[in-house]
């Protein structure tokens, strides 16, 4: 043990020795190993390569193929391969999109030219375009030449004036008048002397002078301004005979015309107003020179009337009270009690020419003079008609209390109240004119003549020789029968030979001349002036439109349209309007109508509309020219721009080119369901814009957003909550076609185009959707307003209609009043009301179109129509109206209008093969 270790920890000791030789032999074979051995192996692999050949290798480089052939390359092989394969298509792509380019710049370089070629032809079409405008212009010129002013508008005060006339009676328009005061473009001012400037003022009828003065200031023509005025309108009378104040002399009356402050030496364009309240007035300016002023009274001297210059004017009956219409009695039955009648004396008993001379035969005595004796003729002929009981009369020659009268006249009987009860039960009433020749025209005349037409008794003038009141402007054969009195033996055959439907159309006539010129006094002063006006050509005054004041609100995003109202199918609505809405033309025909169509101006009575107003509205003569507010007026029905088949489809149709439509939409408190029913109107072809009437007093809802429908949306203000609202000719409305429609009524819009086609060619009418009718109850004798579904109507609901523009003048200032009072009372019927109008001035029923009899609108308030007691206030209303008009206007039909082609899907090609008459 201690050798072991001695000998192995020894410093000279083998065994370490021999330990340190193995480490370094260790280390030697290591280094062998790693360096040596890889470069051997090496060099013995490549000879085996070299020495087997090229062809025999086995770690040497090979060729692709061959190493793709390793099994663990393969896949990178594949990758290779697609990249590759996308690396060529991205190239063609690349190439292919380079063509495109190259072609795409040539496309450029081709629309720049096409562009400036383009700009160069639009250059030259203006310019065509403005060649053209141009010569229309100066072509216009030519045909329409520049109305101006006259040079010597206002003359002098001293100007002296026309030359005089060869003699007082000579006196005519044309000698006596002086147009440079009065140019067509004047509007016809009137100055009107105060009655307490001059000094027979005192003396004039307190009556007669407050009842003129009241018309004065309802008058549209007077002015206060005396240097424009084209006429100067002095009242004359009727004067109060008393003992402090006595008539004035022809003298002194003659001296104090010439003294009016404008008279200027010769009273040229004045006229001197005489009314007469009673049977007998006096004629005192018989003997005062007039000069060259006109003369306005109902009693006429043929040597004093000057025929074309002076009026004969009829009675002033109600001077301050307004005739009750009401107690007016109805103008059915056609037949009445008496045949004719007649009442009164001769104040004055004639000389008979067979005292004066031998007896001559009745030829010989229509030869000459008329003679005396033909009123003792009439005596005794209708005595005897009446003692032959073929016909019950009523004569009365002598009376138990005669009004005074002139002599030769025959003098009223009675006080007024009698004489109407009588006349109530006629059906003629018999009008003797003065057996004097001499008197062309007396207040007792023309009295009897006023109460017959007021309660609805036909005229019958004996005499040829009579002046009726405007007769040279009033076509009066139209109202009363004019027979001579040498025919008065034939009278009984001539009234028994009249139809029911003469005596109906007279009777209405009558009833109209009787409202529109005599009724009232500032009727009977309007219808002065308008016929001065008319004789000398000047265009009527404009009646004023409502002023809209409009409501700001605040537009909210597009409007939508509406899938259900977008579906019309095959029916083509026609273009939708690009451009801004436009208004009907205005105006156009006021000259011409003015001066060709004097008759029809004067005799627009109830009938058929053979001619339509196209002239603004004057307020005393509602048959005059007096279309206001789109005044191109009313065209021959007929004659449209459609053809059949396609053509009609694609067309407007009606006779005007050019023509849009106001939508009129009522509301009350509804303002979702208005919402909603303006933007069912987004898109409507040919739509003006939409004037909502806000007849609630409460404003709109700060926060509410209105549809943005493309079109003008004018929300208008009212006064009072009232339905006649609906048919105010309100300023806004621009266009002569209205749709009047409800705010819960659901139309399509090929509805409403449908509709608006009807209309055009029926523009007199009113054209709509849901219908109506009335019927008798026989039971209670009385009329009965019915909704029921049936194919025969009478009115067209104005819910949903197309009228014109025309009748909301009439509705809203012709129309009596009691109507619209009744209207308000029920908040109720103005649909009614407006049918009575139309079939009352038209004598034609309305115009329903498609099957549509009422309307739906799921989800809305309820309406007033939903209440019973909304049904039995139409009954009174339809009663009520009936009274006011004096008859039944209505009239049914069983015509309605479908379009042939409406929704019906018919291949393009088909359609031109279809014609329907």
């Amino acid at each position: 043990m201690m050798q072991r270790n001695g000998g192995g920890v020894g410093p000279g000791g083998q065994p370490w020795l021999l330990r340190r030789v193995r480490l370094t032999w260790l280390s030697f074979m290591l280094f062998f190993i790693l360096v040596f051995f890889p470069l051997i192996a090496h060099y013995y692999l490549t000879t085996i390569d070299e020495a087997g050949g090229p062809d025999k290798r086995i770690f040497g480089p090979r060729p692709g193929g061959e190493l793709c052939e390793a099994k663990h390359v393969q896949d990178l092989c594949r990758i290779r391969e697609s990249v590759s394969e996308e690396l060529l298509q991205l190239e063609a792509k690349r190439q292919e999109l380079n063509g495109e380019i190259s072609r795409l710049n040539l496309r450029i370089e081709a629309c720049k030219r096409s562009i400036d070629s383009a700009k160069q032809d639009l250059l030259q079409l203006k310019n065509v375009i403005s060649q053209t405008e141009h010569s229309y212009k100066e072509l216009m010129a030519q045909n329409q030449p520049k109305l101006s002013l006259p040079v010597r508008l206002l003359p002098d005060k001293d100007d002296p004036g026309l030359p005089p006339p060869k003699s007082a009676r000579a006196c005519r328009l044309r000698s006596c008048f002086d147009y440079a005061r009065c140019p067509l473009t004047s509007g016809f001012p009137v100055y009107v002397y105060d009655t307490a400037s001059y000094p027979w003022g005192e003396s004039l009828d307190p009556l007669v002078k407050q009842a003129f003065t009241t018309s004065v200031k309802s008058s549209i023509y007077v002015t206060n301004n005396p240097s424009i005025a084209c006429l100067y309108v002095v009242l004359v009378g009727e004067l109060q005979e008393t003992p402090s104040s006595p008539l004035p002399a022809p003298l002194e009356l003659e001296k104090q015309l010439k003294a009016l402050p404008y008279w200027r030496s010769d009273g040229h364009n004045h006229l001197l107003v005489h009314l007469s309240r009673k049977s007998m007035t006096q004629n005192f300016l018989y003997n005062v020179s007039t000069g060259r002023a006109a003369v306005a009274q109902s009693t006429f001297l043929e040597q004093q009337y000057r025929e074309g210059f002076d009026l004969v004017v009829s009675p002033l009956v109600h001077a301050l009270s307004e005739p009750n219409f009401l107690e007016v009695p109805p103008q059915v039955p056609v037949k009445r009690k008496y045949l004719f009648t007649f009442q009164g004396e001769k104040v004055e008993s004639l000389r008979s020419s067979l005292q004066e001379g031998p007896h001559q035969s009745f030829e010989e005595e229509m030869e000459g003079d008329a003679p005396a004796d033909y009123d003792d003729r009439i005596i005794g002929t209708l005595k005897a008609v009446q003692d032959s009981h073929l016909d019950q009369v009523l004569v009365e020659f002598t009376c138990k209390t005669p009004r005074p009268s002139l002599p030769t006249e025959w003098a009223l009987c009675g006080e007024r109240e009698e004489r109407l009860e009588v006349l109530k039960a006629s059906t003629f009433a018999l009008v003797i004119s003065p057996g004097d020749c001499q008197l062309v025209a007396s207040a007792g005349s023309s009295m009897r003549l006023f109460e017959a037409l007021e309660v609805g008794a036909i005229p019958v003038v004996l005499g040829d020789h009579a002046r009726l009141p405007y007769h040279m402007l009033i076509r009066w054969s139209e109202a009363a029968i004019m027979v001579p009195k040498p025919r008065i033996t034939e009278l009984h055959f001539l009234l028994r030979s009249l139809s029911d439907n003469d005596l109906l159309a007279m009777r209405r006539q009558g009833r109209f001349l009787w409202e529109t010129y005599f009724s009232t006094s500032e009727n009977v002063l309007g219808t002065i002036l308008a016929s001065v006006r008319t004789s000398i050509q000047v265009p009527a005054a404009p009646i004023r439109e409502e002023p809209a004041q409009e409501i700001p609100h605040k537009a909210g995003k597009m409007a939508g349209t509406d899938a259900n109202l977008a579906d019309n199918g095959d029916l083509d609505l026609g273009p939708v309007e690009t451009e801004p809405p436009y208004a009907s033309p205005r105006f156009l025909r006021n000259f011409t109508y003015t001066s060709a169509n004097t008759y029809q101006t004067w005799n627009r009575a109830p009938g058929p509309f053979h001619l339509f107003p196209h002239t603004p509205l004057d307020p005393v003569l509602p048959s005059e020219a007096k279309f206001l507010g789109s005044g191109t007026g009313f065209r021959p029905i007929g004659g449209g721009a459609g053809g059949s088949g396609k053509e009609f489809q694609a067309a407007l149709g009606g006779n005007v080119p050019r023509e849009q439509f106001t939508v009129v939409m009522l509301t009350y408190e509804r303002e979702e369901v208005l919402m909603n029913s303006l933007e069912r109107l987004n898109g409507l072809p040919y739509l003006n814009k939409v004037v909502v009437v806000w007849n609630s007093p409460k404003p709109p809802s700060d926060d509410l957003l209105w549809p943005d429908i493309g079109l003008p949306i004018v929300v208008v203000r009212t006064e009072k909550n009232s339905l006649n609202n609906r048919f105010l000719p309100w300023d806004a409305v621009e266009t002569e076609a209205i749709l009047s429609i409800d705010d819960d009524a659901h139309l399509r819009h090929d509805e409403i185009m449908f509709g608006f086609r009807v209309w055009r060619e029926a523009r007199d009418r009113i054209v709509g959707f849901p219908g109506r009718f009335h019927a008798w109850d026989v039971n209670h004798q009385s009329w009965l307003y019915n909704s029921n579904y049936s194919c025969e109507l009478s009115m067209v609901l104005t819910g949903a209609a197309f009228f014109h523009k025309y009748y909301a003048y009439l509705y809203s200032y012709v129309m009596p009043q009691a109507i619209r009072d009744m209207v308000d009372e029920y908040i109720n019927c103005e649909d009614i009301a407006m049918n009575f109008l139309v079939s009352h001035i038209t004598r034609k029923p309305p115009i329903k179109v498609t099957s549509r009899w009422t309307f739906r609108c799921p989800g809305c308030p309820q309406a007033l129509s939903h209440d019973d007691s909304h049904f039995h206030e139409r009954h009174k209303c339809i009663n009520f109206f009936v009274k006011v008009y004096g008859y039944m206007p209505l009239l049914y039909t069983q015509f309605r209008v479908d379009s042939v082609l409406f929704k019906t899907r018919l291949p393009h090609d088909k359609t031109k093969c279809f014609k329907f008459i």
